[in-house]
């Protein structure tokens, strides 16, 4: 046998046209051969079957904005948020961010992969192929390293994609509070070297009392002179002008944008700055949601993504994350699910992926649905029955049987 054919397809969203009833896709090894109609198809020989049973196909979620290896728990700050207090204020008395730091800093390599496997196999089984992870929970050069070597080492020894991202400017960590200027320089002269053979991306969070346009204007430009493009935290808490530094610097992204205005989305478009927007932060904070439907009737390329995290978005598959586009962003299903994929795709450079197309990787996910439209339908449902990563089975149906397959645990990926 040589390969997968994929039959029985009641729904085949494929991002390169209208979606296909009837279908079929065929996988040589690795990569897609063909995708569309059952009747339009070649000779499949040689290749074992799944059958689809009708059920609907869309391309592998492409998870473009996550903070997935930490350590330690902030759940009490979840609890003092309902009680009335502010993500500020709780930040401001040493919690957020810094509490994570200092948890993360005492963990071992192997602790933090152990629990970030843990969360990417529970991504997986929700349908994710591909998955960005960005540091930022070290705030020092050891640690900080150790962050992307572990989120490296998740792509050589899980079955997903990753791409990494260097946010040693995700806050000023305590013992640079009155050297504010120091620790710039200590992204810019020590972290970034060091950072930039683990990394694809650098990031700034861009936010009022964390870091300034200026100060993310110099992080980004010696980032872009170690050839790491930038994706940018910007107007999540306040406007203060990190959508206008990302089109003005033709950054890869700009997350975030709860506070994005219709000047800052004409901007974006025009220098194709896709515009990844994390509906679980505002929904865990219980604050407005950005407008998904501005942005997108703006002519932006928008993304959808997790941006799980311990404090304000633990959040690890993306069928709320699609929900929440269409009921509180004003995406329709068909625009969340392309955000979800193809967006994330584009987002981090990856034109290939996010699709079902001839010669594009065999990133795939069989629903236990007849449309992708039930998942935002059905939000508390994992409606993943099989999960292909680079033509082969890793969840669900396996060719030929209805068995399901468990994936191994973390402990046993290293053993």
């Amino acid at each position: 046998m040589s390969g997968l054919l994929l039959t029985g397809i009641g729904h085949l969203t494929t991002h390169d046209g209208d979606p296909i009833t009837d279908a079929v896709v065929a996988i040589d090894e690795t990569t897609i051969t063909y995708a569309g109609k059952e009747s339009d198809s070649p000779a499949q020989e040689n290749r074992e079957r799944v059958d689809c049973g009708g059920r609907a196909v869309i391309p592998g979620f492409v998870d473009a904005h996550t903070h997935l290896v930490f350590a330690g728990d902030r759940s009490d700050e979840f609890a003092r948020r309902l009680a009335g207090e502010s993500y500020t204020k709780i930040a401001a008395a040493g919690g957020g961010i810094l509490s994570t730091v200092e948890a993360t800093r005492s963990a071992t390599e192997e602790t933090l992969f152990d629990l970030a496997a843990k969360r990417v196999w529970t991504m997986i089984r929700g349908g994710t192929t591909t998955v960005e992870i960005k540091s930022g929970y070290g705030l020092d050069l050891e640690t900080e390293l150790r962050l992307l070597r572990v989120a490296r080492r998740i792509g050589d020894e899980l079955p997903v994609t990753v791409r990494t991202t260097f946010l040693g400017a995700h806050s000023v960590p305590a013992e640079y509070r009155s050297d504010r200027d120091g620790y710039v320089d200590l992204v810019v002269n020590e972290m970034l070297p060091a950072a930039a053979d683990h990394a694809d991306f650098c990031d700034v969070f861009v936010e009022d009392g964390v870091f300034g346009v200026d100060e993310a204007r110099t992080i980004f430009e010696a980032g872009g002179a170690l050839g790491l493009p930038a994706r940018v935290h910007a107007e999540q808490l306040s406007h203060l002008g990190g959508a206008a530094l990302a089109a003005e610097i033709g950054a890869s992204s700009a997350d975030h944008l709860d506070h994005v205005t219709p000047d800052d989305a004409a901007a974006l478009a025009t220098a194709g700055v896709t515009c990844v927007l994390v509906p679980g932060a505002a929904y865990t904070l219980g604050t407005p949601q950005p407008s998904g439907r501005m942005l997108w009737d703006a002519g932006c390329t928008v993304a959808l993504a997790t941006d799980c995290n311990p404090g304000t978005s633990y959040i690890e598959t993306m069928g709320l994350v699609i929900s929440l586009g269409v009921v509180q962003m004003g995406l329709t299903a068909d625009e969340a699910i392309w955000a979800a994929t193809r967006g994330g795709a584009l987002s981090l450079g990856l034109e290939n992926r996010g699709q079902i197309k001839e010669g594009s990787p065999a990133d795939l996910v069989v629903l236990d649905a007849p449309s992708p439209a039930h998942i935002p339908y059905r939000p508390a449902s994992n409606l993943v029955q099989t999960v292909i990563k680079d033509g082969s089975v890793i969840v669900g149906l396996g060719p030929a049987d209805t068995a399901r397959t468990e994936p191994p645990s973390p402990a046993r990926l290293h053993e």
